[in-house]
C-alpha cells in the first residue's frame, strides 16, 4: 500500500463540461489510471489521497476532484436520512472537521435542496457522533466540503477536494466581457493537435486564455501549479505528500521552443494578455499584437488558428458579428495550408464564414451552446515534419 494511503481506494469523480468528456479521460488515463466510467458531464476512476492531490495537480478539462462517498436511490426523506447515514463517512471525516453540505436535485421527488441539505447534514453527524462517541461535533478543524447530487432520485454523494473551480487556475485575475473558460480553451488546444514547430495565433485573444493553456500545454506546466486546493488542509494529505507531487509536477515540464501570435482590436485586451501570460510564466511565448482579426497576417506555411469571436447574442451585435465572420472567412483563406478551431454559438457560421467544417464539436461555454468548427490543413512537410514521440510524452 503507498505510504500515503490511509484506507483502501476509493472512486473519485471529476465533473466535466457537457462535450470534455472524453478530452478529461484522455487526461484520467495519461496520469496512469483506468477509468470506470465516462458518462455525461463527469469522467469516474479509482484512486487515493495522493491520486486526487495529482488529479487536482494535472487535469485542465475537468472543473474538480470529487471523492465519491455513496451512490443510492431514495424517493423520501427518511430514506435519505438512513442510507445516508449507513455510509462510512469515518472512512474521510475527521470528528472535528467541518462538513458544510451543498448540492442540487433534477428531475426527483425530493426536489427541495434545503431540505436535503438538512437532513444530510444531519445523517452525516448522527454517523460521526456515533464512530467517535461524541454527543456534539466541533467542526472547528479543515473543511470537508459535501456535495450531493439527486437525479431521477438516484443520490450521489461525494467530498469536494478541489475548493474553487479548477478552471481557476491563478493566473487570471482580471478579464475582459466575455472570457472563456480555462478547461474549454485547453480543450480546444488538445483537439486542434497543434505541433509547437508551427505557429499558433489567436487573433481574438481577449484576456489571453487560449494563448496562455496552449503554453502551458507544450510546456507541460501542470495547470494546478500556481495555486492551493481544499485537499491541502485535509489530514489525509500532509507536506510530504504535496511536495512529492509539486516536485513531480516541476520535473515534467519541458523546455520547448514556442511560437504563439496573440492578437486583439482592443489594446487593453492585449496589454491583459501580456499580464495574464507573465503570471503563467509563458509571457516569453507569445507575441503580443493590437489589430483587427482581418489584418493579421503570419508569413509561415503552415501553422493553427484557435479562437473565441464574439458571438453577438443581441441583435444589433449579431449583424455585427456575421460581418467579422464573412470578414474573417476571407482574410483566413491567405492562410491556405493552416488549421482553423473556432468556437461559437452562430449556427450559421459555417455559411457565413464561407467554408463548411470538417468537423464539428457541441460544447457549452458558460450555459451558451456552441459549436468548435474544426478545419484540417495539410500535413506540414520538410522541417516541419516530426517523427514518431519526438519532443512528445
Amino acid at each position: 500500500m503507498d505510504k500515503y494511503e490511509k484506507f483502501d481506494k476509493f472512486e473519485i469523480a471529476v465533473p466535466v463540461l457537457f462535450g470534455l468528456e472524453a478530452f478529461a479521460a484522455r487526461e484520467i488515463r495519461r496520469l496512469g489510471y483506468e477509468t470506470l466510467t465516462v458518462e455525461d458531464g463527469r469522467v469516474v476512476f479509482e484512486g487515493g489521497y495522493r491520486d486526487v492531490y495529482r488529479a487536482n495537480m494535472w487535469i485542465r478539462t475537468g472543473e474538480r476532484v470529487l471523492i465519491k462517498a455513496a451512490e443510492f436511490k431514495a424517493v423520501t426523506f427518511e430514506e435519505l436520512f438512513e442510507a445516508t447515514k449507513a455510509v462510512e463517512w469515518e472512512r474521510f471525516l475527521p470528528k472535528n472537521c467541518a462538513f458544510p453540505v451543498k448540492g442540487h436535485s433534477v428531475k426527483s421527488q425530493l426536489a427541495s435542496m434545503r431540505d436535503c441539505q438538512a437532513i444530510i447534514k444531519k445523517a452525516v453527524a448522527a454517523r460521526l457522533g456515533e464512530k467517535y462517541s461524541i454527543e456534539w461535533l466541533p467542526e472547528d478543524g479543515a473543511e470537508y466540503r459535501i456535495q450531493f447530487t439527486i437525479l431521477k432520485d438516484r443520490v450521489t454523494l461525494m467530498i469536494d477536494t478541489s475548493g474553487e473551480p479548477l478552471h481557476k487556475r491563478g493566473y487570471r485575475q482580471y478579464s475582459n466581457t466575455a472570457p472563456l473558460r480555462e478547461t474549454i480553451a485547453a480543450a480546444m488546444v488538445m483537439m486542434s493537435y497543434w505541433k509547437f514547430e508551427c505557429p499558433l495565433l489567436d487573433p481574438f485573444c481577449g484576456s489571453g486564455t487560449i494563448p496562455i493553456e496552449a503554453a502551458m500545454f507544450k510546456r507541460n506546466i501542470a495547470p494546478g501549479l500556481g495555486r492551493k486546493f481544499a485537499a491541502d488542509g485535509f489530514e489525509q494529505t500532509d507536506a510530504e505528500m504535496i511536495k512529492s507531487v509539486w516536485e513531480e509536477a516541476k520535473s515534467l515540464e519541458k523546455d520547448v521552443p514556442l511560437e504563439i501570435y496573440a492578437s486583439d482590436i482592443d489594446p487593453s485586451c492585449a496589454e491583459l494578455t501580456k499580464c495574464n501570460a507573465q503570471k503563467a510564466g509563458v509571457g516569453e511565448f507569445i507575441i503580443m499584437g493590437c489589430k483587427r482579426a482581418e489584418d493579421v497576417f503570419i508569413d509561415k506555411p503552415y501553422g493553427t488558428v484557435i479562437c473565441n469571436p464574439p458571438y453577438g447574442e443581441r441583435m444589433g451585435e449579431k449583424r455585427e458579428c456575421e460581418a467579422l465572420y464573412r470578414s474573417i472567412g476571407k482574410s483566413f483563406s491567405k492562410l491556405d495550408k493552416w488549421s482553423y478551431y473556432i468556437i461559437t454559438s452562430n449556427e450559421e457560421f459555417e455559411r457565413l464564414f464561407g467554408r463548411r467544417a470538417d468537423k464539428r464539436r457541441k460544447i457549452y461555454n458558460g450555459m451558451i451552446k456552441c459549436n468548435i468548427y474544426q478545419y484540417f490543413g495539410p500535413k506540414p512537410s520538410g522541417k516541419y515534419i516530426i517523427k514518431e514521440g519526438q519532443h512528445e510524452k
